[in-house]
């Protein structure tokens, strides 16, 4: 195939940096799609891989939206030319394996015992100019969607499964600890869900500015140094969303008992926290990761979650070594990475 002959930019992990290099496009297996790259965003994982966490070699990024160029198979013909983002983990269905493992038996694909990761573990990721998928992986991105909003549909699904993992319903107050992109995210999705349920939203946060995004968006915030931030047994639902093992402790502290505590951070490293106060309280602790696309979607579409002045800047695939430092600095939101093809680079600053 042609495809096999040409050349793309990607940025790879190489010794725990960032580099940009020129490969050829991917190979598609039977039932795959080649996508091509118009929105990459930056997220805290990439930049925990970049210190070891998961040891992965390879092109880096998750978070996208593209538009499929080419499909491996006639039958998958409807795909071309359609905007699509992509569900990251790769499991029985997609790789191929016509007996499917106990994981995916049970309809839980995202922990397949065979699963790969786009960016993450096994398969090359979104900090590319194009990249494949199998086509089971891909969602198409409604009309009335701008691929600035388009981008933010994998963390938005990682929120939105905090709500197929509990009933709000059994809660009046929640707790969001942390005040990054994905914290700002999940207090998006509980304040739309819980506007119609009851439920009294707060982030918990350090930084005003940060704090500042959540107040725009009607949800309440304190200051994480102020009183009512430690207030003892205040919440039944808590999130935590620090990406730090501090916030743990401080979730423990807040929760009422027999309260729910939802962990959302991934980070390199243990955490030194003490798991007294869950047993005497007795917390219900929850990990949750991946999350349902069509529900994120469908809030993107309903302008229910508006995820665009999160976006901090946008820079060229080019200098992605460059955007990775950026999103380390504080105060900064969202970074995107837009493939140098579609013009002039970089846009101004950030994108409104």
């Amino acid at each position: 195939m042609l495809q096999c002959f040409l050349k793309m930019l990607v940025a790879i992990t190489d010794r725990k940096r960032l580099t940009v290099i020129q490969k050829p496009l991917p190979r598609l297996r039977p039932g795959w799609a080649l996508v091509r790259v118009r929105l990459a965003g930056i997220c805290n994982t990439d930049i925990e891989i970049l210190r070891g966490y998961h040891n992965f070699q390879g092109t880096l990024g998750h978070e996208f939206v593209g538009e499929v160029v080419h499909v491996a198979n006639a039958k998958d013909g409807g795909w071309v030319g359609r905007r699509v983002v992509g569900e990251i983990n790769l499991a029985c269905a997609g790789l191929g394996f016509g007996k499917l493992c106990s994981y995916c038996r049970r309809g839980i694909p995202t922990h397949c015992e065979r699963r790969r990761v786009l960016g993450i573990l096994g398969h090359d990721g979104a900090f590319a100019e194009y990249l494949a998928l199998p086509v089971v992986n891909l969602h198409r991105v409604p009309a009335g969607v701008s691929d600035e909003a388009a981008v933010f549909t994998e963390p938005l699904a990682a929120a939105c499964e905090i709500l197929e993992q509990i009933n709000i319903r059994e809660h009046r107050d929640a707790a969001v600890i942390g005040d990054g992109k994905l914290a700002q995210l999940i207090a998006r999705v509980l304040h739309a869900a819980g506007s119609r349920a009851g439920l009294r939203v707060t982030m918990i946060g350090k930084h005003e500015g940060k704090l500042r995004l959540a107040r725009l968006a009607h949800i309440a915030t304190v200051r994480v140094r102020s009183p009512d931030a430690r207030r003892a047994d205040a919440f039944t639902l808590t999130v935590e969303a620090t990406g730090s093992p501090s916030g743990l402790a401080l979730a423990q502290q807040i929760m009422a008992p027999r309260g729910t505590l939802v962990l959302k951070s991934t980070f390199h490293g243990a955490a030194n926290v003490e798991t007294w106060p869950i047993v005497v309280k007795e917390l219900t602790v929850i990990g949750s990761r991946c999350g349902p696309f069509p529900r994120a979607l469908a809030l993107l579409r309903a302008g229910q979650v508006g995820p665009r002045p999160l976006i901090s800047r946008t820079f060229c695939l080019k200098d992605a070594a460059m955007a990775i430092r950026y999103a380390q600095q504080p105060g900064v939101m969202k970074v995107l990475l837009r493939p140098e093809r579609a013009g002039n680079g970089e846009k101004n600053g950030g994108v409104q």
